[in-house]
């Protein structure tokens, strides 16, 4: 049997590497660049062939079975043929939520069809590989958005949302500055480049944070003679503790001598809110004792982003904070995500 030349065909079996993108520190600012904002939530990749679709994670498993809201947005749409990428964020309430979206990953359909309905989801379009019968992979950055803009003109609904993108490098840094915690950062790409896929071909700037926190607790290494990590806290806004994530990226010589500087001030109140605890999947479901320190000592770290109240990934160690006051500690100074408002101003 002869195998199908049909592109979209393979596409709904074999999924599309999406094009990423590597770190940098500034912008480029020579011509030839457009930005865009690098959203924070789940990367998808969208293939319909006529009643076929799929909607692919960046790691190749599909996303249309946890987003049904979405599977139905694009089944309705006139066009029948099309790859799309884009980002999946959920907005809940006044703020856009990366933690509603991790709920949608759950194996029972039941609580996600009920989630779909509760708190709907929408997909950010930032860039067009097929339509109709046309490829449009090989073609520059500026055919395909044009294209993508004309598809999303046809095709706009509450679910299914543009990315801005400018060739104003002045506009790309105030997003970076002014557009919250919703967007990981802002993307750089090539004008005149093809979209390859799997590479690391385009830019992006992250957004840089920090926050002074109280260190609440510690772990200790697994032979007891230094430091694994310092428990992070703030205060929240009944004045409890709540504790907030931590940080480990420390030397191990470090480790050794903060072990001497920790154990005077071991002591309560620790956490006097959420606290950590339970057991840890990376060290076979068992407890990892943590020491309660007193409301001293201050650190500033950096972090990328929060989701329900806490830092989602460890942080960095940025300096010890002697000068702060932990009563100074707030949960206040983090910076919150993007409300829907505010999205809807920015994809305006």
């Amino acid at each position: 049997m002869a195998r199908s030349t049909d592109p979209l065909q393979a596409a709904l079996t074999a999924p599309i590497a999406p094009m990423e993108a590597r770190l940098v520190s500034a912008l480029p600012d020579e011509p030839g660049w457009q930005y865009e904002p690098k959203w924070d939530g789940f990367r998808a990749i969208v293939v319909r062939r006529d009643d076929e679709l799929v909607l692919w994670s960046k790691s190749g498993k599909p996303l249309d079975r946890y987003f049904p809201e979405l599977r139905t947005a694009f089944l309705g749409l006139g066009e029948k043929r099309f790859v799309l990428d884009g980002e999946i964020v959920v907005p809940v309430g006044s703020r856009l939520s990366f933690g509603a979206l991790q709920a949608r990953l759950h194996p029972a359909a039941s609580r996600v069809e009920r989630l779909s309905h509760e708190t709907p989801a929408q997909i950010v379009l930032f860039d067009l590989l097929h339509r109709s019968a046309d490829a449009f992979g090989h073609r520059p950055l500026t055919d395909r958005r044009a294209e993508l803009e004309a598809f999303h003109a046809r095709n706009a609904t509450a679910a299914i949302r543009l990315s801005p993108a400018s060739a104003d490098v002045v506009q790309a840094r105030a997003w970076l500055a002014e557009a919250g915690g919703a967007l990981d950062g802002v993307i750089a790409k090539p004008l005149d480049q093809s979209y390859r896929t799997g590479e690391r071909a385009m830019a992006k700037v992250k957004q840089r944070r920090t926050a002074d926190c109280i260190v609440a607790g510690f772990r200790e290494t697994t032979d007891g003679t230094g430091v694994a990590s310092l428990l992070l806290g703030l205060f929240n806004d009944h004045g409890e503790i709540d504790h907030v994530g931590f940080t480990s990226g420390m030397p191990a010589g470090e480790r050794k001598r903060l072990l001497g500087r920790l154990r005077p001030v071991v002591g309560p109140p620790g956490f006097t809110g959420r606290a950590p605890g339970g057991p840890c999947r990376w060290n076979n479901g068992e407890e990892k004792p943590w020491f309660p320190l007193r409301t001293e000592l201050v650190v500033e770290v950096g972090y990328d982003q929060v989701t329900d109240g806490r830092f989602r990934h460890g942080t960095t160690l940025v300096r010890w904070r002697p000068d702060k006051r932990p009563d100074q500690c707030t949960t206040e100074q983090l910076q919150r995500e993007l409300s829907p408002a505010e999205m809807r101003a920015l994809l305006a």
